[in-house]
C-alpha cells in the first residue's frame, strides 16, 4: 500500500505572492472609497434621500460637469466659439488616460473638445477646454471654485478641470446634485449632448462611459461618471418617466456594475416618494463674471538717502523755435486780418455808411406769395445707416502716443471681427494718451468690450456725449 503524503504547509513567501497575484486577476475594484449618496426630485429640488451627502470625497470625473458648464457659459456670453480652433498645449497632450489622443501642438474645435470631456471622460480634452477659456488649467480651475460657490456648492474645491486625484480637489454628493440639476436647467440646450451613446469627436468616434446605464435603465439620459482609485466608482444619473424627473448621485462604489445597480435602485426609490405632479421651479442662474484681470502688483520703490539734483530742463531746438516763430507769424497774421475787416466801412449803393448796411430797395415787379396759400411742408428724412455709431470703446491710458497707437493695433489685430470699419484715434490728455475706437454702434460696442475682457485686455465703453 502507497503511504499517504504528509500535508507541509506552504511557505508564508509563497502565501503573500499568490495573494497579489490574485489581486491582479481579479476584476478592478475599490474597497477603501467611502460610500455617500443623494436623490432629489429635479423640478423642485427636493431632497428624497440622502446618506453621507455632505462628506467632502474625491469627485473624479463628475468634475468634468463643471468644466462643460463654464464652457457653456462662456460660449453663450461671447468669450469662445464652439467652432473656435484650439491649440493643444504640451500640458493637456500628457494628460494620462483617458483621453483623446490630442497631439501637441495641433488644432482642434472647442465643439469636439466637449464632445470628447462629455462622452468618452477624455482627460486632455478637459484640460485643453480651460486653457482656452481661462489661458492655463490653475485659473480656470479659480473660475470652476467661484462658480461652485455662486451655484451653492458650499463645500467644493477644484484644482484641475478633469478631475484626477489632486490634495485639496473635494465635492460631495450634495453639491454635485446640485451641479447636475443647474446643467439639466440651465443649458437645456447641450443637455442632450449626455444621452448620446457615441459621437464623433474630431480625431475620432467615442463611446459614452455611461451608455450601460442608458440601455439599461428606462428614462435615463445623463449625465456623468467618474472613477479614480481614491474615489471609486461615482456617477450622477437622471432619469425621466412622465411629468416626473430624479437625479441619483453615488459616491464610491465597488464597481461599475455595482453602481450602477445602486443609481438604479435610487431612481426607483426618488420614482416611488416623488409625487406625480409637482411645479417646476428652476434653480436660479447664478451672475455671469469672466475671469477677471490679474492687476500686477505695485513695484515697491526703496528709500532714498538724499533727495537727487533734477534734471536741468531740455533746451528747445533750432526746428522747435522755428515751428513755435512760424505759429505765432500766422497767428499775428490772422488777427492783422480781423482787424482789417472791422475797420473797413460798409457801402450801399457806392455811399458809405458807416459799419451799418443799409437793404435796397424792393423791385417794383416783384410777385409776392399769395398769404392764403399754405406753408410748403418740410419733409425731412434720417438716414438709416450709421445712424447710431456715435459709440467707441477705450483700451487704456498710456505714457506716450507710440504705445497708445501699438496697442490699439495690437486690438485690432486680435478683434478684428468687432472692429472692423471702427476708428482708431489717440486722444491726448492731461494725464497721458488714451488709446480709442470711435465710429461705432452701442451693440458692436459692447460686443467689443466683453470679448477683450475675456482676452484679459482693458476696455471701457465710451458713449455720445
Amino acid at each position: 500500500m502507497m503511504q499517504a503524503r504528509r500535508f507541509r504547509p506552504a511557505p508564508l513567501g509563497l502565501l503573500i505572492l499568490g495573494m497579489v497575484l490574485l489581486s491582479l486577476i481579479l476584476p478592478q475594484t475599490t474597497r477603501a472609497a467611502p460610500y455617500a449618496a443623494m436623490v432629489i426630485d429635479a423640478r423642485t429640488g427636493e431632497v428624497l434621500h440622502s446618506r453621507n451627502a455632505d462628506t467632502r470625497l474625491h469627485p473624479a470625473s463628475l468634475t468634468k460637469m463643471m468644466t462643460l458648464y463654464i464652457a457653456f457659459q462662456a460660449v453663450q456670453n461671447g468669450e469662445i466659439g464652439l467652432d473656435t480652433k484650439v491649440r493643444i498645449s504640451k500640458h493637456a497632450a500628457s494628460e494620462p488616460p483617458s483621453k483623446l489622443g490630442l497631439q501637441s501642438g495641433s488644432r482642434i474645435a472647442l465643439r469636439y473638445l466637449i464632445r470628447g470631456a462629455a462622452i468618452k471622460s477624455a482627460n486632455d480634452a478637459a484640460t485643453a477646454i480651460g486653457e482656452a477659456i481661462s489661458g492655463s488649467e490653475a485659473r480656470f480651475a479659480r473660475r470652476m471654485t467661484r462658480t461652485a460657490k455662486q451655484l451653492g456648492m458650499k463645500r467644493t474645491t477644484f484644482k484641475n478641470a478633469h478631475g484626477l486625484t489632486e490634495k485639496g480637489h473635494m465635492s460631495t454628493a450634495r453639491d454635485m446634485t446640485t451641479l447636475g440639476r443647474h446643467m439639466l436647467y440651465d443649458y437645456p440646450q447641450y443637455y442632450n449632448l449626455f444621452s448620446r451613446r457615441s459621437t464623433h469627436a474630431g480625431i475620432k468616434t467615442v463611446n459614452n462611459t455611461n451608455r450601460r446605464l442608458l440601455d439599461a435603465y428606462k428614462g435615463a439620459d445623463g449625465i456623468k461618471t467618474g472613477y479614480t482609485r481614491a474615489a471609486g466608482f461615482n456617477l450622477v444619473a437622471s432619469a425621466r418617466r412622465g411629468n416626473e424627473r430624479i437625479i441619483a448621485t453615488v459616491f464610491g462604489g465597488t464597481s461599475t456594475a455595482a453602481r450602477n445597480a445602486k443609481v438604479a435602485e435610487l431612481l426607483d426609490l426618488g420614482f416611488r416618494r416623488a409625487p406625480s405632479r409637482a411645479p417646476i421651479r428652476k434653480p436660479k442662474l447664478p451672475a455671469y463674471h469672466a475671469d477677471a484681470v490679474e492687476v500686477p502688483k505695485p513695484r515697491t520703490i526703496a528709500k532714498m538717502e538724499r533727495s537727487p539734483r533734477p534734471i536741468p530742463r531740455p533746451t528747445p531746438s533750432t526746428t522747435q523755435v522755428a515751428d513755435a516763430q512760424q505759429n505765432k507769424d500766422l497767428q499775428d497774421s490772422v488777427a492783422s486780418l480781423v482787424a482789417e475787416a472791422h475797420a473797413q466801412p460798409l457801402y450801399d449803393g457806392g455811399a458809405a455808411v458807416g459799419s451799418v448796411l443799409r437793404p435796397a430797395p424792393r423791385p417794383q415787379g416783384l410777385a409776392l406769395t399769395d398769404p392764403a396759400a399754405p406753408a410748403p411742408e418740410v419733409v425731412t428724412r434720417l438716414s438709416s445707416s450709421d445712424s447710431d455709431r456715435y459709440w467707441g470703446i477705450n483700451v487704456g491710458r498710456y505714457a506716450s502716443r507710440y504705445e497708445a497707437e501699438k496697442m490699439l493695433l495690437r486690438t485690432a489685430l486680435a478683434e478684428m471681427s468687432t472692429l472692423d470699419g471702427s476708428l482708431r484715434k489717440v486722444v491726448q490728455t492731461p494725464r497721458g494718451f488714451d488709446a480709442t475706437f470711435l465710429g461705432m454702434s452701442r451693440e458692436s460696442a459692447d460686443l467689443a468690450c466683453r470679448r477683450l475682457q475675456a482676452r484679459n485686455i482693458t476696455c471701457l465703453m465710451v458713449g455720445p456725449s
